[in-house]
């Protein structure tokens, strides 16, 4: 089959043919221009992605160094909150042993005393006769008491006066030293 092509046609189709050819030239040239930019920048790209697995690397030891820290902080407040609890009872002990302390204070006091009021005992004599042995003036006069002498009945004898003999007085308290003669 013929085709018959008309002449304006073929002229409208050179045209275009040509422009095409310069398009399809420009497009090589930049397609060539593109493939140089993209010889420069594939070691860029290379280099980003190594970075990128090198970040990559870097971010799993951080989470992972997280991790420790995170259960090493768990075990130092475990650890505080144990030794929170030990010092609380060694707080505890410490008063016990400051109260004990104050115990032992004021019975070492009274032994002193004790110690002190053991050189003599308290004789008590009624009409003369020895009755009952005490350790202190008070314990004999509530001794005296308990067996009827008034309470207000008791005097102080002075210092060098002569003692009224014994079977006049009803009751008498008298000190007498220890482990030695008066």
């Amino acid at each position: 089959m013929i085709r018959i092509v008309r002449t304006r046609t073929l002229k409208k189709t050179d045209s275009m043919v040509g422009e095409l050819r310069d398009r399809a030239e420009s497009q090589r040239h930049r397609a060539d221009e593109l493939a140089a930019e993209l010889k420069v920048l594939h070691p860029l790209v290379e280099e980003e992605r190594q970075a990128a697995c090198d970040f990559g690397e870097s971010l799993l030891l951080t989470q992972d160094s997280e991790e420790r820290l995170r259960k090493e902080l768990a075990a130092a407040r475990d650890d505080l909150t144990h030794a929170m609890g030990e010092l609380t009872a060694l707080r505890s002990q410490q008063l016990l042993d400051a109260e004990d302390r104050v115990v032992l204070r004021m019975l070492l006091r009274a032994a002193r005393k004790q110690e002190a009021r053991a050189d003599r005992v308290y004789v008590l004599f009624r009409y003369g006769r020895l009755h009952s042995v005490h350790t202190s003036r008070e314990a004999a006069e509530i001794a005296a008491e308990g067996e009827g002498a008034p309470r207000s009945g008791w005097t102080s004898q002075l210092p060098g006066a002569a003692m009224p003999p014994a079977d006049e007085v009803t009751w008498r308290v008298q000190p007498l030293k220890l482990g030695g003669s008066q």
